[in-house]
């Protein structure tokens, strides 16, 4: 538990705007990598409502997850610059399916039907509730779950099976508050230590929480910076298996080797 977030460690004073708690800041290179990446194209590939339909593409695949309501689409939007690539209902638990988006033929985001509430009956949640159980223990190209909490909410009981199932898989997961242009430096503060505190308990937790708004675009360019480092870690073994050799840009090279060890 030795590289878990050290609770000694606060965003209150200089640190109450940080984009990651524990607060650390990221290099340049890492910051305009994830700009370049998610500048590119990213476009809608495939909407699985049943195992059969999952895509197989051979693709590092990032997926978010959260509650019903907690702001996925909003921060998918807000990461890849488009308003209307991921679909926002304000009408929780209308995301129905699994939607698949490829950025820049490097990346592959998966947005995940969210969980805790839905518009619809028992048996259609119980169909999206296995699916996304299915394809979270099945999928060989998943690298890291984005577990999406508000802010102002925290850690409540629907998200423990979640990273249980995550402990019990070895699927490295990473929280990533949203909403927290809503909450005072304080309760920022506080929001984040608290979760920080579960996260100890968790075998398969990243150590560092992300802190966003998709509204302010406040964290956007951190979490950027961390998901571009999955794509360019993935391109070396990708040019290897093909026998091509492939000549990376100076500045996603040293974001992917700057990023910080990711647990699997």
């Amino acid at each position: 538990m030795d590289d878990h977030a050290s609770r000694g460690r606060s965003l209150t004073g200089p640190d109450a705007d940080a984009d990651l708690f524990p607060p650390r800041a990221f290099e340049p290179e890492q910051l305009e990598a994830g700009r370049l990446l998610f500048a590119r194209e990213c476009r809608f590939v495939a909407g699985a409502a049943d195992p059969a339909a999952l895509p197989n593409a051979d693709l590092p695949e990032i997926a978010f997850f959260g509650r019903s309501n907690v702001g996925k689409s909003s921060l998918i939007n807000a990461l890849t610059g488009r308003r209307m690539l991921a679909r926002i209902s304000i009408t929780p638990g209308r995301t129905r399916q699994i939607n698949f988006f490829a950025l820049d033929g490097r990346l592959m985001l998966v947005d995940l039907p969210g969980y805790g509430y839905a518009q619809a009956s028992k048996g259609a949640v119980k169909s999206w509730t296995e699916l996304v159980q299915h394809y979270l223990r099945a999928s060989a190209r998943l690298r890291r779950v984005c577990l999406l909490i508000d802010s102002r909410h925290g850690l409540k009981d629907p998200d423990q099976p979640v990273m249980r199932m995550c402990d019990a898989a070895g699927l490295s997961f990473q929280l990533v508050l949203t909403k927290v242009d809503r909450l005072g430096p304080a309760a920022r503060a506080e929001a984040a230590e608290s979760v920080a505190a579960e996260l100890a308990r968790h075998s398969a937790a990243h150590p560092e929480i992300h802190l966003t708004s998709a509204d302010k675009g406040q964290g956007i360019a951190a979490l950027r910076a961390t998901l571009a480092g999955f794509a360019e870690a993935e391109a070396p073994r990708a040019a290897v298996a093909q026998g091509v050799p492939r000549k990376i840009d100076r500045n996603v090279r040293r974001a992917a080797v700057a990023t910080p060890r990711q647990p699997r």
